[in-house]
């Protein structure tokens, strides 16, 4: 049998998982069906609940705008609470898109503070907060990948 902590860091490397190969149902099915993000340190916008299927809509259309990612995480540290639990893991992710307007390699690293809460269907993320520390690369390849994915950065 799985102790929790295991589960907590399957669930977290599923969010990984499924952006990076873009397996939508694995992806959705480790949130719980309204969520609190908060990516303000990326994109600037405060952080918000939102109901699941609305964040991976958003996911889903942008990712595939990519010719690949590859999300990185490690050291995690995860703290238990009942059924409610708090996992903090460093993470870089690595964004490509050839293109003609310069380098084709985004990639921003920092770490995730997620909240996750035990449902009857195993540990789910009900939070997640990402905090970007550096980056290098062409920024411009996600606008890119919106476009190329057919909708506004």
């Amino acid at each position: 049998m799985r102790d929790d902590r295991t589960e907590i860091l399957e669930t977290i490397y599923c969010y990984a998982t499924g952006v990076d190969t873009k397996d939508w149902t694995l992806y959705r099915s480790i949130f719980t069906d309204e969520i609190e993000i908060d990516f303000s340190s990326w994109d600037g916008r405060p952080a918000r609940r939102i109901k699941a299927d609305e964040w991976l809509a958003g996911v889903e259309t942008l990712f595939p705008g990519l010719d690949a990612s590859q999300h990185s995480m490690t050291n995690p540290r995860v703290a238990i609470d009942g059924d409610r639990a708090t996992c903090v893991m460093y993470v870089q992710a690595a964004h490509f898109l050839r293109n003609a307007e310069g380098d084709a390699e985004f990639t921003i690293g920092g770490f995730y503070t997620d909240q996750l809460v035990r449902t009857a269907a195993g540990w789910k993320l009900c939070g997640v907060k990402l905090t970007v520390t550096w980056s290098r690369g062409n920024k411009h390849i996600m606008a890119l990948a919106a476009q190329r994915a057919g909708r506004s950065a």
